[in-house]
């Protein structure tokens, strides 16, 4: 498993190519040798291609909305091509989606069918969950109806650890729910403050269990672990430079 820099998290500084290039720069110093492409400013493909060529960063995964996917599935898939990255990423369920059991399965059948066309192409979809999915309909969570009624060979998981935390769930349960459809997780960490509520931390920095969280990816083959932290106290890029630091302590490489 190997660590990756989530874009998300510097999205303020990401609005121009220049602002990019300067960006993925920092990354690179920072010691990141891969990014997930998420929440960025306009840029040609090629022109990003070009910069992570540069700065000798990998692509390793992309988040990508549900419109293009359904609308413009062939351009999403020579995009991937082009930056060399398997992984395409859904970064959240659609609210229509999100109101029962039924709206569940239709998504599943969708992303299914989308599924497949990019496994045709040699790329790989990748559901990336929130908190929201655990909301129970008859019995099950949004989450159990999505791993049940997605077609296992076309639809994998981007499992968001601080966001099954959120909802009261085990991160690292179900890190190992989704053993054989998950290589590309996302770490983050969560703390409280005084008047009990829980906000965005650098990860080794809040009260997640990464002595379970991380042994658990390790166990079911994940390959990548984008950092990523939604919001931050001070300096993203300083964000992200305090949870390189305490990962690679942990043992995870770069």
């Amino acid at each position: 498993m190997r660590l990756a820099a989530q874009l998300y998290t510097v999205r303020e500084f990401m609005k121009t190519p220049e602002d990019i290039a300067s960006g993925l720069k920092r990354i690179k110093q920072i010691g990141y040798n891969a990014v997930q492409v998420s929440g960025i400013g306009p840029i040609e493909p090629q022109a990003l291609k070009e910069i992570t060529d540069s700065e000798g960063l990998t692509i390793c995964a992309t988040h990508i909305g549900f419109g293009d996917l359904k609308d413009n599935l062939d351009a999403v898939i020579e995009k991937h091509k082009l930056w060399g990255c398997k992984y395409v990423g859904l970064g959240g369920l659609p609210g229509e989606y999100r109101t029962s059991r039924a709206s569940y399965v239709q998504f599943a059948k969708e992303a299914s069918e989308i599924g497949r066309k990019l496994s045709d192409a040699g790329l790989k979809f990748i559901y990336h969950n929130h908190n929201f999915e655990f909301v129970k309909f008859d019995g099950l969570t949004g989450m159990e109806i999505l791993l049940q009624e997605t077609d296992p060979a076309a639809v994998d998981f981007e499992i968001d650890v601080y966001w099954v935390q959120a909802a009261g769930a085990d991160p690292a349960a179900w890190v190992k729910k989704v053993d054989g459809r998950m290589k590309v997780v996302h770490l983050k960490d969560m703390m409280m403050n005084d008047d009990r509520q829980q906000f965005f931390a650098e990860v080794g920095e809040g009260n997640m269990n990464w002595s379970t969280i991380l042994p658990a990816c390790e166990q079911i083959g994940v390959e990548w672990a984008p950092v990523e932290q939604d919001r931050c106290l001070g300096n993203p890029f300083d964000s992200l430079q305090i949870s390189f630091n305490n990962l690679t302590k942990m043992g995870i490489q770069a």
